[in-house]
């Protein structure tokens, strides 16, 4: 098996290329850890798990072959640990990852029960928002202007493999159809959440951490949503997400 040791490796150097896109331009991504491979190999059937296929494993060296690898039928590299630590961009290498291509975003009519994060920079706040997304019944994600890459690495450790079962495609504007359009908006004015009709076919936006919508136009048919908070200015982008979304699972199951 070969053994990867000099930054200088052709091998490596390709594979940080591969890497280096990113946003709408990324054409590969790195699941690392063996709880990433699992959540993607317990979604594969599915159609957002198909987007992504495996294109080779990496595993740090002495460390045992994982029970996926053989059955994957694509080349094994062997990282020494500062290689492995350097593609991770962590303090501690993975003992495997699985280096992914990524197929074209889905197209067509969207899903009954959407979310849609505009602007969200973060890309932990962008994994955890599509995991709660996911966890409360959600069949797709949106992404507007400005948004975090959702295969950046920190955004699939936030999404713990949410990235996996949500098809999810970019957009430059907001363009109502037939469902109910909500943005989280605490604005003067806004609706409250508990007033709201969360009935499908529904898509809900989630704004910028820093300042939300503002200097958004907003298209006739999107309605402001508010969550009543007390002492508090503001609540966390994918805090106010996870409420959104459990309170729409909530109804659904009356």
């Amino acid at each position: 098996m070969p053994l990867l040791t000099s930054k200088a490796n052709p091998r490596f150097k390709d594979l940080q290329s591969r890497l280096r896109q990113g946003g709408a331009r990324r054409e590969a991504t790195l699941l690392l850890g063996e709880k990433l491979i699992q959540a993607w190999a317990e979604t594969r059937q599915n159609p957002a798990g198909r987007r992504l296929s495996p294109a080779l494993w990496l595993r740090l060296e002495q460390t045992d072959a994982h029970p996926l690898e053989a059955s994957l039928g694509v080349e094994t590299l062997v990282l020494g640990e500062a290689l492995m630590r350097e593609l991770a961009e962590a303090g501690s290498p993975p003992r495997q990852a699985l280096l992914m291509d990524l197929g074209p975003e889905p197209a067509g009519p969207l899903a009954s029960r959407v979310i849609g994060a505009w602007g969200i920079q973060d890309p932990g706040n962008l994994g955890a928002i599509l995991r709660s997304a996911a966890a409360f019944g959600f069949q797709e994600a949106l992404l507007g202007p400005g948004c975090a890459d959702p295969f950046h690495p920190r955004s699939l450790r936030g999404s713990m493999g949410a990235a996996f079962l949500l098809p999810l495609r970019r957009v430059e504007a907001l363009a109502p159809d037939s469902g109910r359009w909500f943005v989280l908006d605490g604005a003067a004015g806004a609706l409250p959440l508990a007033e709201a009709d969360l009935s499908e076919p529904l898509r809900l936006w989630v704004g910028n951490e820093g300042h939300g919508w503002q200097g958004v136009d907003l298209p006739g048919g999107v309605r402001r949503l508010a969550i009543p908070i007390q002492g508090l200015e503001s609540l966390n982008a994918s805090v106010a997400a996870g409420i959104a979304c459990y309170e729409t699972a909530r109804r659904s199951l009356r």
